[in-house]
């Protein structure tokens, strides 16, 4: 490392550079304290990375849940493909690596003191902080659809309880009833993941309620993959299933959760037996607490760190962010968790960040042995993520059933693969 007067002057007044000599380099990372917020695909991948790269540092992650449910996958168990316990992930290979796990709620982020309150009143400090704080519902952005909405109108846009309710609710309707989705527009968590959805609902339907009927109401005319899922739809349930767009009057701008029906913007009713309201969402709620959203309700990052453009040594990932072309996935959280482990790992050791690059592939599932994917890699320019040229791609139409059930297997071990790097199980 190459430091003149100036250099540690400027770092000086700035209140937070580590360049120093090694020994008090050392010195300061063995003192500082990184918490992280959110056990999910980007927050516990963090804290994990963190260990990796610099175990002289304190880190502490606090996640309410005892076990963490995936949204990736939770489809499955609407179709009768996964159990509900599969879903799951405990912290104990997180306790191993050396990270101090607090399950407890995040309620409120001090930025000036760097303090994180709690929800048993415990005050925390922190030298950096992390947040993977997930989606929040937007209530009442669509009319009539607020919380208590969704207890007959479930969302199961956040994998556990509402997700079971969906599960009962299907299992529970009669044969030849319909299953009724609202789809929001862009940007959303899980791009894909209603119309994988819809796909295995169908399947289950096919299995065990077969005069049924799916529409999905979406807000759109476009969506991730539309073509592939149009073919395997047609391809493994016939008619079963009908999609609307917002040039087919599938804007839904009223929803009457009592009565399980839904109203679009042309006027038109619809009826369901099951009513799966998927509203508009933005970042978690502790975001805005630590002031690091924008009038989105979004959280802007730069690109090459994913740490906060308002505040700084806050790092945010995930799906509360401001990341396109990333799309909000699972596996986009865990290569973004990964980067802002690494640049935190250099400020606390005063080396040099590290030139982040990322990567994102969607695996869905329209049958048991029919699986689709999309890909991407992303690097930064100019300040900005974009999708480096040529990389990635959607699987192709004219695929093979080969070639299908190779992609189902390949989903198959891309869950397994991903859940024993961020929770070491």
């Amino acid at each position: 490392m190459n430091l003149t007067r100036r250099n540690v002057l400027g770092c000086a007044l700035a209140g937070g550079c580590t360049l120093a000599l090694p020994s008090i380099v050392q010195a300061q990372a063995g003192a500082a304290h990184v918490m992280v917020v959110g056990g999910g695909f980007g927050g516990a991948t963090a804290a994990r990375y963190l260990r990796r790269h610099a175990p002289q540092v304190r880190v502490t992650l606090v996640e309410p849940a005892q076990r963490f449910v995936t949204c990736p996958f939770s489809n499955l168990y609407l179709a009768g493909l996964r159990s509900w316990d599969s879903l799951g992930h405990g912290y104990d290979g997180l306790r191993a690596a050396g990270v101090n796990v607090v399950h407890a709620r995040a309620e409120d982020v001090d930025a000036a003191s760097r303090t994180l309150r709690l929800s048993g009143g415990q005050v925390l400090s922190w030298d950096r902080l992390v947040l993977s704080p997930g989606v929040d519902m937007r209530w009442n952005a669509l009319e009539g659809y607020d919380e208590a909405a969704s207890q007959r109108a479930p969302h199961a846009w956040k994998a556990g309880a509402q997700t079971r309710l969906l599960h009962r609710q299907l299992q529970a309707m009669p044969d030849g009833g319909s299953f009724v989705m609202v789809i929001p527009d862009n940007p959303f968590r899980c791009p894909p993941g209603p119309y994988e959805r819809a796909a295995m609902v169908a399947h289950y339907f096919k299995q065990h309620k077969p005069r049924s009927k799916i529409v999905l109401l979406d807000a759109k005319d476009n969506f991730s993959k539309k073509a592939l899922f149009l073919q395997g739809w047609k391809a493994a349930y016939g008619d079963m299933i009908e999609w609307a767009g917002l040039s087919d009057d599938g804007q839904v701008t009223r929803v009457d959760a009592a009565a399980l029906e839904v109203e679009t913007a042309f006027g038109t009713r619809h009826k369901a037996s099951v009513l799966n309201v998927i509203p508009p969402q933005k970042a978690g709620f502790i975001a805005e607490r630590a002031g690091v959203t924008d009038a989105s309700g979004w959280v802007p990052v730069q690109a090459e760190s994913f740490e906060s453009r308002q505040v700084a040594g806050i790092f945010v990932l995930g799906d509360a962010t401001i990341a396109a072309p990333m799309p909000k996935s699972g596996f986009a959280a865990n290569t973004q968790g990964k980067a802002a482990a690494a640049a935190i790992a250099a400020d606390l050791l005063g080396s040099e960040r590290p030139v982040a690059s990322y990567a994102n592939t969607c695996y869905s599932l329209i049958a048991p042995d029919y699986g689709i994917s999309v890909a991407g890699v992303y690097r930064t320019q100019g300040g900005q993520l974009i999708e480096v040229p040529g990389s990635g791609g959607v699987s192709p139409l004219e695929g093979t059933a080969t070639f299908r059930a190779a992609e189902a297997r390949y989903g198959e071990a891309w869950y397994a693969a991903i859940s024993a790097d961020i929770w070491g199980a």
